[in-house]
């Protein structure tokens, strides 16, 4: 499932990349973000890479522990590939704080590379650490795409504005995340396959004016019904402590490991 995703070339050109990158640090996880994660790409999407690396410990305990790689951005045979990593402790203290850019790169299925084995050793101690800590990322985070919708009305802002919010409300509802909008069913609106067929035909096809005022109104809704369902949620008000202790303990015995 996870290479299917892409085309033949764009594989290609993804696994030469990857392959660079890895010689350059070692990663828990090079996680395949954006449309493709969200199941709506189109032929002009690229590949965004949202990565997490595992910095020597030599390196973290000096005067200068080192900062994350720039984030880059790459064309690579008219593939065009961005690529961003950040170190894991950060990464762990945010998905305890319920960020979900940080839980989708752990918990996401649409992981390209790193290690496996720490992978899987992650996902396990993070999905019992999950909170309704999620509802303020997912919720201000769609939020934040409702105000770029309002400036430039396309059919991709509209679908990540329902994609993030219902993925909020899937995390709130049963604990279990879910990205791609085809999975999450229950959580969109029916009418989002109009918004779906017009994304597939290109990045920057914009919404008509009156169909702009419909789905505005729709998006709305989305979000606020984030918020709605926090009360009932089946996650915890915050994490555990059994589960915090457990990354932490995951984490220096990763330390160790990669001395």
């Amino acid at each position: 499932m996870t290479w299917s995703v892409l085309t033949p070339q764009q594989a290609e050109v993804a696994r030469a990349f990857i392959e660079a990158r890895e010689r350059e640090r070692k990663h828990l996880v090079v996680y395949l973000s954006g449309a493709h994660a969200y199941g709506f790409p189109s032929p002009d999407s690229d590949l965004d890479l949202k990565c997490v690396h595992i910095a020597p410990t030599r390196t973290l305990v000096g005067l200068n522990p080192p900062d994350d790689p720039p984030d880059r951005i790459d064309i690579v045979e008219g593939v065009e590939l961005d690529y961003g990593s950040n170190e894991l402790a950060p990464v762990l203290r945010g998905a305890l704080k319920g960020n979900g850019n940080y839980l989708e790169r752990i918990l996401g299925e649409l992981a390209l590379g790193g290690d496996m084995t720490l992978l899987e050793g992650a996902r396990a101690v993070v999905k019992p650490a999950l909170s309704r800590r999620v509802a303020k990322h997912y919720g201000g985070f769609a939020t934040s795409q409702l105000r770029a919708f309002d400036d430039k009305p396309t059919a991709k802002r509209a679908l990540y504005v329902l994609r993030t919010a219902a993925t909020g409300r899937k995390l709130l509802a049963t604990g279990e995340l879910a990205t791609d909008v085809a999975m999450l069913g229950e959580f969109v609106p029916r009418e989002i396959d109009e918004l779906l067929a017009i994304k597939r035909t290109g990045e920057r096809q914009q919404l008509e004016p009156d169909h702009a005022r419909v789905w505005r109104t729709r998006l709305a809704e989305a979000i606020d019904a984030v918020d709605a369902a926090w009360p009932t949620s089946v996650l915890p008000v915050e994490p555990p402590e059994s589960a915090i202790a457990a990354i932490d303990a995951w984490l220096q015995d990763v330390r160790r490991t990669h001395w």
